[in-house]
């Protein structure tokens, strides 16, 4: 049985095939079209799914969208009508294309798939699961748990904005949602437009942002109270109540009125490429404390309603890994899985899942630790490609017939202070580099964080970089002993390698705070003493694992830098050909693709008159 799934036309587009039960393949549009958290139908995507698993579209058991557009246009409707006469100007936007094309995405699905293969549409099977349960499907289904609470946060779906379910074998029973306007994602939204950050892409600097808050501050207290008792009233059981007078998102097209927030925080919204100060950071102190304590509160009533030893977790707003590393130290359940590619991406996976198991009523096989396969379940490419490369380019590379000896080598680069392109088999599904797909550096080195930022990443330097561990080997750099294949939990740095830090270092200027050296290990530990940790599992993958073993052979320290390997505003390259062209366009010093080694200054001059920052719109 070969089911398909698609997201798409929101935000971060993809496609996703089950067999028999098992993920094959997924990937992201953005990848293939080089635009960032592309909305467009995924026909790249689906042109790799489908020819990963060689079949055409006449021969899918089902193809599942991963939501319920009608009832998203009844919401649409349903809120213009509560709100009016608010909201013209956007009803005169967002209507039109409704009435134009998302009314009839039955149709438009159809005709796009008819693009990639001739098929016949009276045959096709075409299913629209809710959007929630897509999401709770692609956390529970691949669990390693046989019965799940599943907690699902994001912005909105038709009309949910939260849910609870349970999981149990093959069944999902969804139990409680919280609906929009009232919503913890668009509350984490609303701060990450206020604070200058791109929604529905910025909140991750959001996250990062706020650890440079003064936690002893009478600031950071005042604007916690601000957001309590203004904004937001906090019920026992997680569920939540916005404030709609100062919140703009329903039917207008902001996420809030700027005024009134100026008014109750003391300053203006920050224009986004202006510099950061302590009230911004402080601001975003404020909003990270109150949104892990409202998912604190959520997982307990899981956990009180369910009764299940274990969680499971997706949704955009599971991707706020700080306040997963903090449920997880609440001990609520035994363990947690959350789904790698939480965001909407991953709603194509769920919704494939949703079909095999809801629809067709197939049987679940439960797999030990998860059945992502490491996340790694985009496209691949050959030598020969990687040889086409090279002669496009003209390109200088040394290539390794033992890989062995290409990790002992690139583990010396790495210890002597250089950054590496590293690309290796299949690409990542989901929003994070996860060894395939990556730039990597020396942990102990304290200038690579901003080397790392200022010469090549291209972003703002406040923003932290995260540790590739050996599995075996966290519990002595962390004060953690669990799994984090995903890089989903931070977790505060092992007090062994914690330096001193100045007296008043809480009280430091963000940038002087930033370059103060606070662990053996300063290029990925943030500023709060924590590390967004992956481990690395032998395996998963077996070539980034011997990679980092032979750094440790040389250093004593099994912690590398692992970084996305892309630009500021690019999604992470896909092929030989946008890794090299990333390459030469930064300040890369070597690059490694799958057998292959390039030297930066051994390479001919880059005489391409694009420039990244035009091609690539700033996130």
């Amino acid at each position: 049985m070969t089911i398909l799934g698609i997201s798409a036309f929101y935000h971060d587009s993809a496609a996703a095939i089950v067999q028999d039960g098992k993920i094959v393949a997924a990937a992201q549009e953005e990848r293939f079209t080089r635009k960032k958290h592309d909305p467009a139908f995924p026909t790249n995507a689906v042109k790799y799914c489908l020819e990963h698993v060689g079949k055409t579209i006449d021969q899918l058991d089902a193809v599942v969208f991963y939501d319920k557009p009608l009832l998203k246009f009844e919401r649409l409707l349903e809120t213009y009508y509560g709100f009016s006469p608010k909201g013209v100007a956007s009803f005169i936007t967002a209507i039109p294309v409704w009435l134009k094309e998302k009314m009839f995405l039955k149709k438009l699905i159809k005709d796009e798939l008819k693009e990639i293969h001739s098929y016949d549409k009276k045959k096709l099977k075409l299913l629209f699961p809710e959007h929630h349960l897509s999401h709770a499907a692609s956390a529970f289904y691949p669990s390693p748990y046989k019965k799940a609470a599943i907690l699902t946060l994001d912005g909105v779906g038709e009309w949910a904005t939260a849910s609870i379910s349970i999981g149990d074998g093959k069944s999902i029973t969804m139990l409680k949602e919280l609906q929009f306007p009232h919503s913890v994602g668009l509350l984490y939204s609303a701060f990450t437009y206020f604070l200058g950050f791109k929604v529905n892409s910025g909140e991750y600097k959001l996250m990062g942002l706020a650890p440079y808050g003064n936690p002893n501050s009478e600031r950071v207290h005042k604007f916690k109270e601000i957001i309590k008792t203004k904004l937001i009233k906090i019920n026992d059981d997680g569920s939540i109540w916005l404030d709609q007078k100062y919140f703009n998102y329903a039917v207008g097209l902001r996420m809030v009125y700027d005024d009134k927030w100026e008014a109750l925080f003391g300053f203006p919204r920050r224009d986004s490429e202006s510099e950061y100060e302590q009230h911004h950071s402080d601001l975003g102190l404020a909003i990270q404390d109150v949104t892990e304590e409202i998912i604190i509160k959520l997982a307990k009533h899981a956990k009180e309603i369910t009764g299940a030893d274990y969680l499971c977790m997706a949704g955009g707003v599971a991707l706020n890994c700080v306040a997963n590393g903090k449920l997880q130290n609440e001990n609520i359940f035994k363990e947690i899985f959350i789904q790698p590619a939480a965001g909407d991406a991953g709603g194509a996976l769920g919704a494939a899942l949703t079909a095999n198991y809801l629809y067709f009523e197939q049987e679940r096989e439960v797999v030990p630790n998860d059945a992502m396969h490491g996340s790694y379940l985009g496209p691949e490419f050959s030598d020969l490609d990687v040889e086409n490369i090279n002669r496009k380019y003209e390109a200088k590379a040394t290539h390794f017939s033992d890989f062995s000896e290409l990790t002992k080598k690139v583990a010396k680069y790495i210890s002597e202070g250089n950054a590496i392109g590293w690309m290796q088999g299949r690409m990542e599904f989901g929003p994070r580099a996860l060894g395939r797909r990556s730039i990597l550096g020396d942990a102990r080195n304290p200038e690579m964080q901003k080397k790392l930022n200022l010469k090549i990443k291209y972003r703002e330097s406040f923003r932290p970089f995260a540790p590739s561990v050996l599995s075996e080997d966290v519990n002595e750099f962390f004060d953690y002993e669990g799994i984090s294949p995903y890089m989903l939990l931070v977790h505060k740095i092992h007090p062994k390698i914690k330096h001193e830090v100045p007296v008043n270092y809480h009280e430091l200027p963000i940038r002087e705070k930033l370059y103060v050296e606070r662990s053996s290990l300063p290029a990925i530990t943030h500023i709060d003493f924590s590390g967004r940790i992956q481990t690395v599992h032998k395996e998963t993958n077996a070539e980034y694992w011997e990679l980092i073993n032979e750094f440790k052979k040389i250093t004593g320290v099994g912690v590398v830098v692992n970084t996305s390997f892309n630009v500021r505003g690019e999604p992470i390259v896909c092929t030989p050909d946008d890794a090299y062209r990333c390459f030469m366009r930064t300040e890369m010093d070597y690059l490694v693709i799958g057998n292959y080694v390039y030297k930066k200054e051994e390479q001919p001059s880059w005489n391409d008159p694009d420039d990244w920052k035009e091609e690539f719109l700033l996130d």
